[in-house]
């Protein structure tokens, strides 16, 4: 389950920023996950909601920003939304040529006090 690594990652980033502005806690924090980035969103804000106690992130709103998958056919060239890395075009059943959106993970924003 390498969701609860990124978790940890994640706190300590936030912690690094904080540091390094010299704030004391952050209000919110925003995360964005694609569907197609091999991070199940669910799984990772368990992981971290349970591993923000004593940190900086402890009193935060989590906010899990998920972005779809996207994709565009080889063959008609028509661009559609992937819930999966195998899906395949709605309107040719061809297989997307260029996976386009939805890998991300990435923190979005921090809101300090």
């Amino acid at each position: 389950m390498h969701e609860f690594s990124l978790a940890l990652e994640v706190i300590s980033l936030a912690e690094r920023e904080a540091e390094k502005n010299k704030v004391n806690a952050v209000q919110e924090i925003s995360i964005e996950v694609g569907d197609l980035s091999g991070v199940e969103a669910d799984a990772f804000e368990s992981a971290l909601e349970l591993l923000v106690k004593d940190s900086i992130l402890e009193n935060a709103e989590i906010r899990i920003v998920r972005t779809a998958g996207k994709g565009k056919c080889i063959a008609c060239n028509q661009e559609f939304e992937m819930s999966h890395r195998m899906a395949v075009c709605p309107k040719c059943l061809c297989f997307p040529s260029e996976i386009s959106g939805g890998e991300e993970f990435r923190v979005l924003s921090l809101l300090v006090e």
